[in-house]
């Protein structure tokens, strides 16, 4: 095993099969990733799942290490995390400008930003890692788990993490397949009419709501993950939204019974999710602000002693990252590709008579604003960890700082120009927000490499390599994503279509800024129970031990009940685990990560059988397809409860036994 800050002399790093086995780990978890965020608004870290995986393939290759099971970890991590440019991406088929996702310039989008994210992360490794105390906590917790790996008593123990996951994976897998079949409903309650058994629309006075539960496995995973406190702000903000903002919202607009459905579910598109939206935006922006402080104080003060530690200093190889000439340089070269794209973007348009000026500020834009969320998103995940960061903030106010730049330099816009100049704020603020995500997890994977003794310069060729794997993913599966369900809120969505928040919020607020016709009351109504909330917690965090994140509450409000109910019920399933966990005696942190990766596995299962699906439904064009004629609707919602509750008891049970020994 090795110590922090030593080398592992003659070890294995930077291998030809540690890339291969990470670039296949990056088409699942990539594709994972892209599904759940699409549906839900959140996505998965990838690091300890990765590793787990890696361990147990590379056991059986000779002259293994832990520093080679750290580039497999550190390529799958940054190419999942590149997943999250799909909170902005879709928001160009939301608006009507894109019929698809071109596949190379989706593909250069991601790799530009990608590559800049990972050399602004570069100079940022000594002042944020090295240099400074921050607790970088998915960092520690990747690096204990390969170092447990590394040695011989953590062999049994990988076996078994690898078991959970493939459990895991399972048994979500064979729910979602039967739910795709129509053999047991996924959904119950149909938002259409009130004729269900377990659900529906509800007449409120003269109001009404939607009562709906998703069974999802997926789900389960993510309230594990996210854990009691989120899941319990989440059913806070479903309460706001459903029983008193939609009741109301609906009051005496129904004109026959056979609108209810229709009308419910028009209102809540359209009304309670701008209010939700507006709520998610000032949690975001108070959270980021929050930080500001802490971030310019601690990036000046671990700047000023890494350089009074490197003057004239014999670097060990464990502090070599790649040549800052070299850095300096690809973000240069990288000025050639950003041109081309903003360019190609704009010369069939009727932008293409001011170009010139906006392109020129879309480059400053994307060169500057990046380098300083670079450095706000690497301290962000040094202070509270990847999974926690308020990235959604970071691109709320990159979209709105775009919007405001770009009408500013374009001036007066008419009538045929605005939906153009809205796709291209979204567009440019792509390449941004890659640079965001990537910074957001970078950090976090070199300081997994500095706690096992690797080399950062060959670690940050790895996160280049995971860029371009995730680039080369990202184009087919939104295409599939797309084709197969479509986005809430675009043109002709139907029931079944993803939501995809972040997008939908993007796209929304530039529309606000540059087209002006946006319902700023409602916004504003979201901005004002956001900021009760966050007074609220405020409260909390000074008097008790309890918080009610802001955030979480907004995602409540925004999401569908048929997504966010669930997560709350994840999220007490993994507390009875832990608490499990912690009453069982020795290895309870042990224990712990086993349900960890099960809830990956429920993640992972879902997520990839819902891309093949999608697949099929792409390629034959019937949703339905093997569908169970519709009469059987109400057997089908009594058995999907049955079955999922026996799967996920099941697996529960199963691991708690594994995780026991």
């Amino acid at each position: 095993m090795t110590a922090p800050g030593s080398t592992l002399a003659g070890a294995r790093e930077l291998t030809v099969r540690g890339v291969i086995i990470g670039g296949i780990i990056t088409l699942v978890f990539t594709a994972a990733n892209i599904f759940l965020g699409l549906k839900v608004g959140l996505t998965f870290a990838t690091s300890i799942p990765a590793a787990v995986i890696s361990m147990a393939v590379l056991r059986y290759f000779a002259n293994h290490s832990v520093v080679e099971n750290n580039i497999v970890q550190t390529i799958a991590s940054a190419a999942g995390t590149l997943s999250a440019i799909i909170f902005v991406l879709p928001g160009l088929i939301m608006i009507g400008f894109w019929s698809g996702f071109p596949y190379w310039t989706t593909a250069a989008v991601c790799a530009v930003g990608g590559v800049l994210g990972v050399m602004y992360s570069i100079p940022l490794r000594r002042a944020l890692v090295t240099g400074s105390d921050l607790p970088f906590p998915e960092g520690v917790a990747a690096a204990e788990v390969l170092k447990l790996g590394d040695s011989a008593e953590g062999a049994e123990e990988n076996r078994k993490g690898v078991v959970a996951i493939v459990l895991g994976t399972i048994g979500s897998a064979v729910f979602y397949l039967l739910g795709s079949l129509k053999v047991a409903a996924a959904e119950l309650g149909d938002v259409q009419t009130s004729r269900s058994v377990l659900g529906g629309v509800l007449r409120i006075g003269s109001g009404g709501t939607i009562v709906s539960l998703g069974l999802s496995a997926a789900l389960v995973g993510v309230g594990h993950l996210v854990g009691l406190t989120v899941g319990i702000a989440m059913v806070i903000g479903l309460v706001i939204s459903f029983a008193f903002l939609l009741p109301i919202r609906t009051s005496g607009s129904f004109v026959h019974e056979g609108a209810v459905g229709d009308t419910v579910s028009h209102v809540f598109s359209s009304e309670v999710r701008l209010i939700g939206a507006g709520a998610i935006a000032v949690a975001a922006v108070w959270t980021l602000l929050k930080v500001i402080g802490p971030i310019l104080k601690g990036i000046i003060a671990a700047a000023q002693a890494a350089r009074k530690r490197g003057a004239g200093e014999d670097l060990d190889i464990t502090e070599r990252d790649v040549p800052i000439a070299v850095v300096g340089a690809v973000i240069l070269v990288s000025l050639i590709p950003i041109w081309w794209l903003l360019y190609s973007f704009v010369k069939d348009s009727v932008l293409r008579g001011h170009a010139a000026g906006i392109i020129v500020v879309s480059m400053i834009l994307t060169l500057v604003i990046g380098l300083f969320v670079a450095s706000v998103c690497g301290y962000m995940a040094g202070l509270i960890g990847s999974s926690n960061s308020p990235i959604s903030g970071v691109g709320i106010l990159v979209v709105l700082f775009a919007a405001l730049l770009i009408k500013a330099v374009y001036g007066h816009a008419g009538s045929s120009q605005t939906p153009a100049l809205i796709a291209y704020t979204l567009f440019t603020a792509s390449v941004v927000f890659g640079v965001a995500t990537i910074s957001n997890d970078n950090l976090q994977d070199l300081k997994t490499g500095q706690l096992v003794g690797a080399t950062p310069w060959k670690q940050q060729v790895a996160l280049v390599i995971g860029v371009v794997f995730g680039s080369i993913v990202i184009p087919p599966v939104l295409g599939v994503m797309y084709h197969s369900y479509g986005f809430a809120g675009m043109a002709g969505a139907g029931p079944n279509a993803l939501a995809a928040p972040q997008a939908t919020l993007m796209s929304t607020l530039a529309k606000g800024v540059l087209g002006g016709d946006l319902d700023w009351g409602l916004i504003w109504l979201g901005v004002g129970i956001g900021a009760v909330v966050i007074v609220i917690d405020e409260v909390l965090a000074r008097a008790t031990r309890f918080r009610l994140p802001p955030l979480a509450v907004g995602m409540g409000m925004y999401l569908p009940m048929s997504v966010t109910l669930m997560i709350p019920i994840g999220a007490l399933i993994g507390h009875w685990y832990n608490r499990w966990a912690d009453r069982s005696g020795d290895r309870a942190e042990s224990k712990k990560r086993m349900g960890i990766l099960l809830a990956t596995g429920l993640i992972v299962g879902e997520s990839i059988c819902g891309v093949i699906v999608a697949a099929i439904v792409a390629g034959t064009g019937n949703e339905n397809w093997l569908g169970i004629p519709d009469g059987f609707a109400n057997w089908a919602e009594l058995i999907g409860v049955v079955l999922f509750v026996l799967i996920i008891g099941g697996l529960y049970q199963r691991t708690r036994r594994i995780a026991a020994g």
